[in-house]
Formats: structure tokens, C-alpha cells, sequence
């Protein structure tokens, strides 16, 4: 296999590693250069930064998944349509240097006629597939977008998109909730995020639910310490109540940061729901599978 770099490049970050055939990295970087810090013309330059030594290897391929392919990114890489298996995304790859630096193109989802997209998580779902040994599973990735999305047949069939995080960060910082919040640096409390949790399960409007965020302050039963713990579990707590139901006893997995992986991880067991986690390392699987592909000439349009 010819030496394989993989490159995560979200909103806010960037990460790059040497994989083997295997898909373990060898070495990892991370540079807190995601796309909206990188100048109009200067991705070529941050990504020379990042991994241009080891670019220098002979016959180097360079798989990129993650915002980078979006409008504001690298190139646009036109999205790929749902149901999709991971060797139709590796047959769509859009090549910034033909044969040795490719973008994953994002997946697209319809229903009810509205679309919903992604952008690296269709890599960590398959990755994670891999990893498990699995075809079939429902796998939450948390994030500023969460997503859930249904695998069937080692396909992905379907997704969708809750903006758990960016209500987190609207509601915490620039809403009235923010005047009886601390700042969010303190330890996970977790009997607050379970309140949180039964509290969404109970209301079930969150519209509603989120002004008890407040009111708990001002009638002392709530802390501005513990403030934070609660309006996470109101709203991961909403995420649950909304979220797509397993079938024929699939396998919940959680694929993300340690920090979400602990608050999703909290909020399913207090619920009583049995889940599996990975970390990052679903992104390296992914990329070093699609890199199979290519190798194998078993995908379509294969550069």
C-alpha cells in the first residue's frame, strides 16, 4: 500500500496522521488551523504546514475528510447521495492533485423533501463499522451538529442532524440563561446533567424546558457551578427524546471526543441504554479503507 496520510479538517481544528494498511496511526499532529482560519488561497500552504514532510514519501496519498470540502474549504466536494457505501464515497473522491491529495465528498439525506448533509462523519461511521467488526448499527457522533446515523448492510441508509451543541453555545453565551452561568471550565456534574436529562424527558418541549435553566437559579436550586451540567443534560436530554429508535437490536455507538463521549455517555446509561464508544480512530479507519479501494481498483471512477 502506498504510504497513506490521513487529514480530519473540521471548522475549528486539524488533524493529520501517518496510517498503515490498517488504518492505526504511526504518528498524529494536531494544529488549531480548521477552515475559517486559513486565508482565501492558503489551504495548499496550511497543508504543507501540517504534513508536507511526509508528503515527500515516495508515491504518498493524502485522504482528506471534514469541512474542507465544503464551500468555504479547500474545494467543494459535491455531495454524494444516501444510502451510500463506503466504496461509491471512494469512487466520488475529489482530487485536488490528481492521484495523490483527495477530498471524501459529504453525504446528502432527504426526507419528507428537506436534505440534511455531513461532512467527516460519513468517514468515522464506516471507520467505526470496521472497528467493530459490524455491518448493521445506529451511531451517534456528538458534536457543535450531532449526528445519527442508521447503518444497514455495512451501508449508511440514513442520517440526521441535531444542532445540540450550537444551542448549547447560543444558550449559554448570549441568552439570559447566560447571567446565572459560570464559565464552562469547571468539572462535569453529573447529577445536574441527569436532572437535566429527566427534566427534557418530562417536559418534552424544549422551547419550554430550556427558561428552567433560569428560573432554578433564581429559586436556589440550581447553582451557577451546576448550571452548565444542566443545560448540557436538557439538551442531549432532547436529542435522546427526538432521536432516531434502534432496530432489530442494533448496536448504539458513540464516535467522538473524550469530553462528549463522557456527557452522551452519562445521559444513555442514567436512561438505561446500552452503547459502545470509540474515539477518533474511526476517522483513521475510514480513510485507510476507502485508501483500500483505490489500491484494489474495487470502487468506481478510481483515480
Amino acid at each position: 500500500m502506498r504510504p497513506l496520510i490521513g487529514v480530519d479538517w473540521g471548522t475549528t481544528s486539524l488533524r493529520v496522521a501517518r496510517l498503515d494498511i490498517h488504518g492505526h496511526a504511526a504518528e498524529e499532529r494536531e494544529l488549531p488551523r480548521g477552515i475559517l482560519t486559513v486565508e482565501p488561497g492558503g489551504f495548499l500552504q496550511v497543508f504543507e504546514q501540517a504534513c508536507g514532510d511526509w508528503m515527500q514519501q515516495p508515491g504518498a496519498l493524502a485522504l482528506i475528510c471534514g469541512m474542507a470540502g465544503s464551500r468555504q474549504g479547500w474545494v467543494e466536494a459535491p455531495y454524494a447521495a444516501c444510502p451510500a457505501a463506503l466504496d461509491e464515497l471512494a469512487g466520488q473522491l475529489c482530487w485536488v492533485e490528481p492521484g495523490c491529495i483527495a477530498i471524501v465528498p459529504g453525504l446528502v439525506c432527504r426526507q419528507g423533501g428537506v436534505p440534511d448533509v455531513m461532512r467527516g462523519e460519513e468517514t468515522q461511521a464506516f471507520g467505526a463499522l470496521k472497528l467493530l467488526g459490524r455491518q448493521d448499527a445506529l451511531i451517534v457522533m456528538p458534536g457543535t451538529h450531532s449526528k445519527w446515523a442508521r447503518m444497514r448492510s455495512g451501508r449508511m441508509e440514513s442520517f440526521a442532524t441535531f444542532m445540540t451543541g450550537e444551542f448549547y453555545a447560543l444558550l449559554r453565551q448570549h441568552s439570559i440563561l447566560a447571567r446565572t452561568l459560570e464559565d464552562d471550565d469547571h468539572a462535569l456534574d453529573e447529577d445536574a446533567l441527569r436532572r437535566g436529562v429527566d427534566h427534557a424527558m418530562a417536559c418534552g418541549h424544549l422551547l419550554h424546558a430550556a427558561f428552567s435553566t433560569r428560573t432554578l437559579a433564581l429559586f436556589d436550586q440550581l447553582t451557577p457551578r451546576a448550571g452548565n451540567s444542566f443545560l448540557s443534560g436538557l439538551l442531549i436530554g432532547e436529542e435522546l427524546r427526538a432521536r432516531p429508535r434502534q432496530a432489530g437490536g442494533d448496536a448504539l455507538v458513540l464516535v467522538g471526543a473524550p469530553r462528549l463521549l463522557q456527557r452522551y455517555g452519562a445521559a444513555l446509561r442514567h436512561l438505561g441504554v446500552e452503547f459502545e464508544t470509540l474515539g477518533h480512530e474511526a476517522t483513521w479507519q475510514g480513510l485507510a479503507a476507502m485508501a483500500r479501494f483505490l489500491e484494489t481498483g474495487r470502487c468506481p471512477q478510481a483515480a
